[in-house]
């Protein structure tokens, strides 16, 4: 595969680019980044037809952590012939079980009251490694990202989370050099849907980071960013 295909990132809920900015040095050694903006859109459908209107070329290598993940199994849906390989990081080809789905509901609710930033903070311990929950410079990095989309768009992307499909039935045909990423205690995320991906998609292979929660590249940089090189290699 040419070293100058263009990579395509898509960030997870209510995030931007500011999340994955350590992970973008060895992504850039091996060809453009386009980060994609999937704020303007309420389902994972149309956020993965803007992602394949707006992408630098006509084929390049795809990347989706969490909501990104679920937005890149769509775009393998809808025009597989353009994605030369596939990352998913933090992320599941099923839905949710009742209790996520409540759990969501429960942080709609307080945006709804206006409060957003304790929404936000609320959430993040089950966000990171545990070991990781009163690091003050990730907490402030959260923040940052959080701040790049703000209440409204994260609004729009848990209405596209729960009423997106189950993507498991098409898992088989997923026929690209592929890599499944999560961290070890990603608490969000179970490491047994990522098994459970990396099992159904043929020839797919599991990176499991170690002391890492559902915030990959921002917890683990390096051992992700060694991860990365090994997928652009595959």
């Amino acid at each position: 595969m040419s070293e100058t295909t263009p990579i395509v990132l898509v960030p997870g809920l209510g995030t931007s680019v500011q999340s994955h900015l350590e992970i973008l040095p060895v992504l850039w050694r091996h060809g453009s980044v386009f980060v994609a903006n999937h704020t303007r859109d309420d389902t994972i459908a149309a956020m993965a037809r803007r992602v394949l209107a707006e992408a630098p070329a006509p084929s390049f290598s795809l990347i989706g952590h969490s909501l990104g993940g679920y937005i890149a199994l769509e775009i393998m849906r809808q025009a597989p012939q353009r994605v030369v390989r596939l990352l998913l990081m933090n992320t599941q080809a099923r839905l949710d079980p009742p209790a996520v789905t409540e759990r969501r509901k429960a942080t709609i609710a307080m945006i709804g009251q206006g409060r957003f930033d304790e929404a936000m903070e609320a959430n993040f311990p089950v966000l990171v490694h545990p070991s990781r929950i009163d690091d003050e410079m990730l907490k402030h990095r959260t923040r940052l990202t959080r701040s790049d989309t703000g209440p409204e768009v994260y609004l729009r992307h848990q209405a596209a989370i729960m009423a997106r499909i189950d993507s498991r039935p098409f898992l088989k045909d997923i026929r690209v050099p592929t890599m499944v990423l999560s961290g070890d205690e990603d608490r969000l995320i179970s490491n047994e849907y990522s098994r459970e991906m990396a099992d159904l998609i043929p020839g797919a292979k599991l990176e499991i980071i170690a002391h890492c929660g559902h915030l990959s590249s921002m917890e683990q940089p390096e051992a992700v960013s060694d991860a990365l090189a090994g997928w652009l290699r595959m």
